[in-house]
């Protein structure tokens, strides 16, 4: 029998295992240039920010505990939940890849002719390179509002990211008349990761001025100024070694660290004023917030929106130029509105309370009155702000947002008069008095850190601490605010603290409940940039609702809305509509109907 040859029978099996192995590499390498292709040569891995500069490389939420904060781990967890960013997925080397406000676009969805009152728009903002190319991540921040100048009105409008280089926005049409969409970026999503990264860093990008002053030689005056700063936690010092003074309130705990004076002893501190800012940003970070690439307004559909009245008598309502904000939110087809503001039993607006949730919107604002969807809100002359401050007193706490406050109400309630307290007529502490009434208004800013003019150090006091100092009864209105001035510093110094004030809170209100409690949020900021952005107040407001939502007693009046969507530029310190419009609703929560 003849067998085959087994040599010739294999003969093609040969041939494919000598070719297999070129052909395997060819493959591949064809794969990993269409890649390359599609990514503009761009290899693509996790997105990881550029460090801080070398002698600030340590981060400091990795090195604080949540006992460390004064709160669970529990807690903690959740506020880094609440906190969460989109990140870019690619690192960035070139400004070209970052968002473009050239070249990012909105788009109204189906934009028809005419609308009716109560109705909504959606808006698709589509984000792009500066290469004209989709982005594929989000994590940008833009905002949007709708808005009338002729008719002196604005809605906000939240931008809901979808994680894919697209974001969409549902705006009410609140009133009678025409509208415009105006969006605009911020900041791209690459200069958030560089805003995050600089705030969770230990680096200084704002310093202080530490004046000490005491007796010298022959009965004269020695004075010397250092430069000082926040110590948060083992490596948090801004100096090492032995250079510093500390100064540690015994109450929080929070230590206040000054460079040591050649003349005099660390216990001369007397005055505190701001000092200079540092800019940690390395050269390419600084192209990235450039002013051209910074809140910039973005092209989109520019159509005059028209808006008609609606007659429908149920899921609607019909709006009049001069109709108040509560006969509105009455007719209002909104769930969300109605569920925060609805009494369940009359079916009437709710009166202004604690533990009212703020919708979105929250409100509007038309012919330059401020119409809320949260609760029966109304605007107080100048006798009825006197009648209602009757027999109070009232504690402002914070910054120069609540001296506003009480600057409105000193030239607004009839026969208020400021006492002559000796102190710096905008670092306070003030106090103005009304003696028919019995009204006494205080207002002071709260402890370092802390960017004002030169004043005392005794005068700065924590905010805490001054609540752990009142009384409180029914008398008794207490309203502060805590965000401006800590965007300077690391996050989890924040908690720190707003844990504290927390705890004087619920003390206080445990031995009087009947005081009212109200936190005012955080304005939107002038400035975007590395010192001054909305994007650090917004996530410190996060961490300020979250933290205060289980107390019962403390309302939250939510004023970012109020500053962000007005139809004029943005402000850290707003003009007198929105500040006369804040003030009522802080006492529409003081005196409701």
């Amino acid at each position: 029998m003849v067998m085959p040859s087994m040599e010739k029978s294999n003969a093609p099996v040969c041939r494919l295992r000598r070719y297999a192995f070129p052909l395997a590499c060819f493959l591949w390498t064809s794969f990993c240039l269409a890649l390359w292709a599609l990514n503009d040569g761009i290899y693509i891995k996790q997105f990881q920010p550029p460090r801080p500069k070398p002698a600030f490389r340590n981060n400091i939420s990795s090195i604080i505990s949540a006992v460390d904060m004064g709160i669970s781990d529990e807690e903690w967890e959740r506020l880094q939940k609440a906190l969460e960013w989109p990140i870019p997925d690619q690192e960035i080397t070139r400004v070209n890849q970052s968002t473009s406000p050239v070249h990012s676009t909105f788009s109204i969805v189906g934009l028809k002719e005419s609308y009716k009152v109560g109705e909504k728009i959606s808006v698709i903002i589509r984000a792009r390179d500066h290469n004209k190319k989709l982005k594929r991540y989000g994590g940008d921040f833009f905002k949007a509002k709708l808005y009338s100048t002729g008719l002196k009105a604005s809605v906000y409008g939240e931008v809901v990211d979808h994680h894919n280089g697209t974001y969409s926005v549902a705006l009410l049409l609140p009133w009678e008349g025409q509208a415009h969409v105006h969006v605009r970026l911020e900041h791209s999503s690459e200069v958030v990761q560089i805003l995050k990264k600089y705030r969770d860093s230990s680096f200084p990008r704002s310093h202080y001025s530490g004046y000490f002053e005491g007796s010298g030689s022959n009965k004269t005056r020695i004075s010397e100024v250092v430069e000082c700063n926040l110590k948060w936690g083992a490596d948090g010092s801004w100096r090492k070694g032995d250079c510093c003074c500390e100064h540690k309130d015994i109450r929080t705990g929070t230590v206040w660290q000054c460079e040591r004076p050649k003349k005099l002893s660390c216990d001369k501190l007397v005055h505190h004023s701001r000092g200079r800012l540092e800019n940690p940003l390395n050269p390419f970070e600084q192209q990235l917030f450039t002013k051209k690439l910074t809140n910039v307004a973005i092209s989109g559909d520019q159509k005059i929106i028209h808006v008609l009245p609606n007659t429908a008598s149920i899921g609607m309502f019909t709006y009049g130029p001069y109709e108040t904000g509560s006969e509105i939110v009455e007719r209002f087809g909104c769930e969300q509105a109605r569920s925060s503001s609805r009494d369940s039993n009359s079916g009437t607006v709710e009166k202004c309370r604690s533990g009212m949730m703020t919708p979105v919107p929250a409100g509007f604002y038309l012919r330059d009155v401020w119409k809320s969807f949260v609760c029966n809100t109304r605007q107080f002359s100048s006798a009825q702000m006197g009648n209602c401050l009757k027999n109070k007193i009232v504690y402002l706490m914070g910054d120069s947002t609540t001296r506003q406050w009480f600057e409105y109400l000193e030239r607004n309630v009839p026969g208020i008069k400021r006492m002559d307290l000796q102190t710096p007529r905008t670092g306070g502490p003030l106090m103005a008095v009304e003696l028919i009434n019995n009204i006494i208004i205080h207002w002071r800013p709260h402890g370092v850190p802390l960017r004002f003019t030169k004043m005392l150090i005794t005068d700065l006091h924590y905010i805490s601490n001054d609540i752990d100092e009142i009384a409180g009864g029914p008398h008794a209105v207490i309203v502060f605010t805590f965000f401006a001035h800590l965007v300077f510093h690391p996050i989890t110094f924040y908690v720190y603290e707003v844990a504290k004030i927390r705890q004087s809170v619920v003390a206080l209100l445990s031995r009087a409940p009947e005081t009212t409690v109200i936190i005012k949020s955080g304005n939107t900021a002038g400035l975007k940039n590395i010192f001054q952005s909305d994007w650090h107040v917004l996530q410190l407001d996060t961490v300020m609702q979250e933290m205060f939502r289980d107390i019962e007693g403390v309302i939250y009046l939510d004023v970012w809305q109020m500053t962000s969507c007005h139809y004029l530029s943005e402000d850290i310190h707003p003009g007198p509509v929105i500040v006369a419009n804040e003030v009522n609703m802080l006492l529409s929560y003081v005196c409701p109907i």
